[in-house]
């Protein structure tokens, strides 16, 4: 009977903070303040208005990420391309391996032959896919001071 009076009982409930937020500030904007402080907001990417409003008053460091939508799509198409030119090579190792397997060395050879013209084309290909990245890169994706 002892050991009950000495637990201490689960009141349940959210546990008390230790430096709670009491005091409220009340402030009115005009139409185009308001519209500039939201735009601000959703540029800041933080998860509610009084921690912006707080970190903007006490100067604390405010970060804000802008996405350019066409910037992603084109890493996304990039990304996409890059894993299908894998499936490329894969494939070509695939079909050197059976020409040797299954047709007579001339045969083989012939075959090769034409099989490495598409190569020389997809490495051009290739090459002008870089030029087009790194000129997409200067133009679009260089950092602002």
């Amino acid at each position: 009977m002892n050991e009950k009076n000495n637990k201490k009982q689960n009141k349940g409930g959210r546990t008390p903070k230790i430096d709670p937020s009491i005091y409220r500030h009340v402030f009115r904007l005009t139409e185009e303040e308001n519209a500039k402080l939201l735009s601000l907001f959703e540029t800041s990417g933080m998860p509610n208005k009084a921690k912006f409003i707080i970190s903007l008053l006490f100067c604390k460091e405010m970060k804000s990420v802008k996405i350019d939508k066409g910037t992603v799509d084109f890493y996304m198409r990039l990304t996409s391309f890059h894993s299908q030119f894998r499936s490329v090579g894969v494939n070509y190792n695939q079909i050197v391996k059976l020409l040797y397997r299954h047709f007579s060395e001339k045969k083989a050879a012939s075959f090769l032959y034409k099989l490495e013209k598409q190569t020389v084309e997809m490495a051009e290909l290739c090459q002008k896919i870089i030029q087009i990245t790194e000129e997409f890169e200067a133009k679009y994706l260089k950092k602002q001071p």
